[in-house]
């Protein structure tokens, strides 16, 4: 070819390979399946390949594309398999660790049958050139970025990550904190950092001078360009100083407004840091700026209210929640819980996701605890609210000593109770899973009911595994009224724990999330959390639960709560003895827990004042044991006694602490009835750390009440001692009769283990 215009000579003819090398502009080639096959010696610059690795058949999404813009690349690819065109801009962090915006337009390559059998990206460097149409496409994706967010910080450097350095070599966003600007955002091309005090590092007040630019934009409400008298009024000389060694040219200032209230100023400049085409900015980039500040502004709005919103919710949902737990003998507890991400539910806008996931660890009588874990459908405020009415109710129910399926029949209910109109005449009621269980430390013993919940994880020190449940009756709140019989029984089951095991329980948020690019896998889920877990069953209950947080990745779509419960036997011990329920035997239970007590360690002092306690309860059971043993029967219509006559009346009178008859009459009457050798009792006693618990078991249905006694009154006093000196007391209904119980420490209060006061 001689001129332009003409034809090339026979001899002058490239070849394609020699065209496509020569081209400054990147071409690659991908296949149907987003592997790449080609690319020519610019696309290798423009994306930073780094040399000597081979590129060959790694996905399109392996060049450096930024991870927010992976979707983005994504329907590139769905979108030119199905034959149309696509163009668009993202971004991508070369080899160098350099970030640029690239510009790219794809089409779709077909075989000789005319199939496509892959893609043609062509791509050039964005943004640097000052082309009308890029810097539209930049405000389009600036938009894309601010839609997808509504976390503040994540907002605000989006925003700035876009616009350096394709369209700025500096980029600054100050915000009002009541009457004080403060700079929140201060990013620059090519990593480069100001010098200390001179320009205002983030989280810094900004004063500008009375005629800076700055000033006059926030003061006018408009995008001002400055140029010719960039550095007549800069903050201070060490200020002015270093705007002229990095060569600043332009800059300009726009107020971010929304809802007619001023939220700061954001900042752009151009210097020498990076090469571009042009130094200074022009009336067209003020109006570009002024549109992107307006967006910005809103996107910062939005997020404020939304982390205002958030962090309500968030205060509302931990209120309801424990924040911490008592030291319990035998376990090592941690719990978390963790909201849902954002969501955008149709016609509702942005949703903030607390939701009614719950856990809790309740105290029980003589050291035994309840271990709780729980998901109340449905999101928001009203699963929060139905959620702290459920969990109220269960502890209220847990307390008095109730069985577990007894528990959860009235917890069904309960919920019933909880439902709310749902616009057709009906009434909405939420279904809740709940697993209720009753831990005995010393026994470990674990009786458990189980409304529609998941196993937990039983952890132990070579594997991690789903806790073998018998028993999965339907969730709270799902039977219908009046059904069939199945539809309203809730069963209970008993299980022993291995020495040493640890049980993870937790709610479908764990493993129910949405992996990012593919879809869920419950399954392989459940897979990861047991695999990590595995790897840090001999840590810490703490350790096991941050595993078990960071397990499974993807979005939390629902919230989650979790409680790690590890047993531990090595301070507790367990002694206890039968005794006939005669005067006689008093005070041979009295001497198995004095010498019990002494062996223990306990506080002589506190020891004696056990002791008289045990004398007063035993004694209770010598002179009200029923004279035969009651069978009592948990049925699904309510407590059924093998004793009870058939007109439903008590053939035993109310249980009153009236010692009108006392133990030298029990003597005479245990003469007369000497053919009853099946009246006795059990005392157990229970150490744990810092705590000792006297528990008297009889065959007697009648719970104890306390009773005033009058002055000359010989008898009445005994329960009313107990409710005076013992840390805590109660009774509680047992299969075959019932049990009182005491709880004292074993050491005064006020002292610690070295009989060191610290009060």
């Amino acid at each position: 070819m001689t001129r332009w215009g003409e034809p090339f000579r026979e001899g002058d003819a490239l070849a394609t390979a020699a065209v496509v090398d020569r081209a400054q502009i990147a071409i690659v080639v991908i296949d149907r399946f987003s592997l790449l096959r080609y690319w020519n010696p610019f696309a290798r610059e423009l994306f930073g390949f780094v040399g000597g690795r081979d590129y060959v058949g790694l996905s399109l999404l392996d060049i450096g594309i930024h991870e927010s813009d992976r979707e983005h690349a994504s329907q590139l690819a769905r979108r030119v398999l199905r034959g149309e065109p696509w163009e668009g801009t993202f971004a991508v962090l070369k080899g160098d660790s350099t970030w640029i915006h690239v510009r790219a337009q794809a089409v779709p390559m077909r075989d000789d049958d005319g199939e496509i059998d892959g893609i043609t990206l062509i791509a050039r460097e964005a943004l640097r050139s000052g082309r009308v149409e890029e810097q539209y496409g930049l405000l389009e994706r600036i938009g894309s970025r601010l839609a997808s967010s509504l976390e503040f910080d994540s907002t605000v450097r989006g925003v700035a990550g876009i616009l350096v350095p394709q369209f700025a070599d500096h980029c600054f966003i100050d915000l009002y904190e009541r009457d004080r600007l403060v700079r929140r955002v201060s990013v620059h091309a090519e990593g480069w950092t100001p010098p200390p005090r001179s320009w205002f590092d983030v989280g810094e007040e900004v004063r500008y001078p009375e005629r800076h630019f700055v000033t006059q934009a926030l003061r006018r409400l408009e995008t001002v360009v400055s140029g010719d008298y960039l550095f007549e009024n800069s903050p201070n000389d060490r200020s002015d100083r270093v705007s002229r060694q990095v060569g600043v040219t332009s800059a300009i200032a726009a107020p971010l407004r929304a809802r007619g209230e001023v939220l700061g100023v954001l900042t752009l400049a151009l210097s020498g840091l990076s090469p571009r085409q042009k130094s200074t900015y022009g009336g067209f980039d003020r109006d570009l700026v002024g549109a992107i500040a307006s967006r910005v502004a809103l996107a910062i709005d939005n997020a404020r209210l939304f982390e205002e919103e958030r962090s309500t919710a968030l205060a509302f949902q931990n209120s309801l929640l424990p924040s911490d737990f008592p030291p319990q003998d035998g376990l090592t507890i941690a719990s978390r819980y963790l909201p849902a991400g954002p969501t955008q539910a149709h016609g509702h806008g942005i949703q903030t996701q607390v939701g009614g996931d719950f856990y809790d660890v309740i105290p029980l009588s003589a050291g035994r605890v309840g271990l709780v874990i729980g998901d109340v459908e449905g999101r928001g405020p009203h699963a929060a609210a139905v959620m702290g009415q459920l969990r109220a109710a269960l502890r209220a129910f847990a307390q008095a000593d109730r069985e577990p399926a007894d528990i959860l029949r009235e917890l069904d209910e309960w919920v019933r109770r909880l439902g709310r109109p749902d616009g057709d005449g009906g009434t909405l009621i939420p279904s809740v899973s709940c697993l209720y269980m009753v831990y005995d430390a010393w026994s470990r013993e674990l009786s458990y009911a189980n409304a529609g919940h998941a196993a937990p994880l039983l952890i132990t020190s070579d594997s991690a595994q789903a806790l073998e449940l018998e028993v999965h009756d339907r969730m709270l709140g799902t039977r219908v009224k009046g059904g069939a019989g199945e539809d309203v029984v809730y069963h209970q089951a008993e299980l022993r724990l291995p020495t040493g095991a640890t049980l993870l329980l937790y709610t479908d948020g764990l493993v129910d999330r949405t992996p990012i690019g593919g879809g869920r896998d419950p399954e392989r889920a459940f897979d990861r959390l047991t695999e990590r877990v595995s790897e840090v069953a001999d840590k810490d209950v703490v350790q096991i639960a941050e595993a078990a947080v960071h397990s499974v990745p993807g979005e939390l779509d629902d919230d989650t709560a979790l409680l790690v419960v590890r047993t531990d036997s090595d301070e507790l011990a367990l002694r206890e003895g039968w005794f006939p329920s005669e005067a006689s035997t008093v005070g041979e239970a009295r001497h198995l827990a004095a010498n019990t007590f002494k062996e223990w360690g306990m506080d002589r002092d506190q020891a004696e004042l056990a002791c008289l306690l045990v004398s007063e309860i035993v004694t209770n059971v010598v002179i009200h044991a029923t004279p035969h043993p009651v069978h009592r029967e948990f049925t699904d219509t309510g407590v059924r006694d093998s004793e009870t006559p058939f007109d439903g009346t008590p053939s035993f009178d109310e249980f009153d602490e009236d010692w009108s008859d006392l133990l030298d009459e029990v003597a005479e009457a245990d003469e007369a009835d000497a053919e009853d050798d099946d009246k006795e009792f059990l005392l157990r006693l229970r150490k744990g750390a810092s705590r000792v618990w006297v528990e008297v078991f009889d065959h007697d249905l009648r719970l104890p009440r306390i009773r005033s006694a009058a002055a000359d009154d010989e008898g009445g006093r005994g329960l009313y001692l107990v409710e005076q000196l013992a840390t805590r007391w109660g009774s509680r209904p047992t299969p075959d009769g019932k049990a009182v119980w005491f709880e004292m420490p074993m050491l005064p209060q006020g002292e610690d283990e070295d009989g060191e006061s610290f009060v």
